[in-house]
């Protein structure tokens, strides 16, 4: 198989200011510096907050006014964020299932960095996959599909839930399903799986050598919500001999980290609206 490499800095738009428009970017400033607590501002209030002299903040606010996304409160001086606003989420909260808007983020890692990315969720000691992406696994007859189910305990993503959890609540899981040894390197018992969580906690990603399935590598980050409570989890696996365990981890752990705190983002702007969805059976 190929080396694993990031990708190239030009490949990545966000990062490559010189792929930047300066204007779109002060234009969703502008805003951005309505809220809960500001719903109505005046031109130099929006300039302050959006960090814009007061002449680029008053131009850039007709020219939302024109387009609809803003509007005059009565009197002239002040402004508020129109209603036509919700368009601009609608696109995105339409799907609600964390799994669509897992996929296009997983695709962007395989196989750049990993074989496959994965996002799963945590119910009664096993992790479900919800979303999988895959580039060769399923020649090692390596198939993990939407639905497919695994003890969490064996497994990297399930570990990385687990991590996050209540002792209590790490017990009980633990606890709700046999665990079976799946390779020589599986760990089975009690303390020894509370030891590895208790360090998947301080490190904050888990990491799998031939622990569920011999010749796999496995990197993966909770999906927390705003309270730090995990939802679901993001791995990133590769089979054995691409990379080393410690050069796999060095490069996959930020991807997968980055990945899992896109996805709490989508959570927590949508107020709930997109999450794990139906799991499946």
């Amino acid at each position: 198989m190929g080396e694993a490499t990031a990708p190239r800095r030009d490949d990545r738009p966000a990062d490559n200011p010189k792929n930047q428009v300066q204007s779109v970017a002060k234009a969703f400033a502008v805003l951005r510096a309505f809220g809960p607590g500001m719903p109505e501002l005046t031109v130099s209030e929006v300039g302050l907050r959006a960090g814009l002299d007061r002449g680029t903040a008053f131009r850039l606010i007709h020219t939302l006014l024109d387009l609809g996304y803003l509007r005059a409160v009565p009197g002239g001086r002040r402004f508020r964020l129109a209603l036509k606003c919700l368009e601009l989420g609608h696109a995105a909260l339409a799907a609600h299932d964390l799994g669509e808007h897992a996929a296009p983020l997983l695709r962007d890692v395989v196989p750049a960095i990993a074989d496959a990315g994965s996002l799963g969720v945590l119910e009664a000691g096993e992790v479900i996959y919800l979303a999988r992406v895959e580039a060769g696994l399923d020649q090692h007859g390596l198939v993990r599909r939407p639905g497919t189910r695994i003890g969490a305990y064996a497994t990297a993503l399930g570990q990385a839930i687990l991590a996050f959890l209540p002792r209590e609540e790490q017990l009980r899981q633990l606890d709700a399903v046999p665990r079976v040894k799946l390779s020589e390197r599986t760990l089975t018992g009690l303390d020894a799986l509370l030891a590895r969580l208790a360090e998947v906690r301080a490190r904050g990603w888990a990491l799998s050598e031939g622990e569920n399935a011999y010749g796999l590598c496995t990197v993966a980050a909770p999906v927390l919500d705003a309270a730090g409570a995990p939802i679901a989890g993001v791995s990133l696996t590769i089979v054995g001999g691409r990379l080393p365990a410690v050069e796999f981890a060095d490069l996959a752990a930020p991807r997968a980290g980055a990945i899992a705190a896109e996805l709490a983002a989508a959570v927590r702007l949508s107020h709930g609206a997109i999450g794990p969805g139906r799991v499946p059976r």
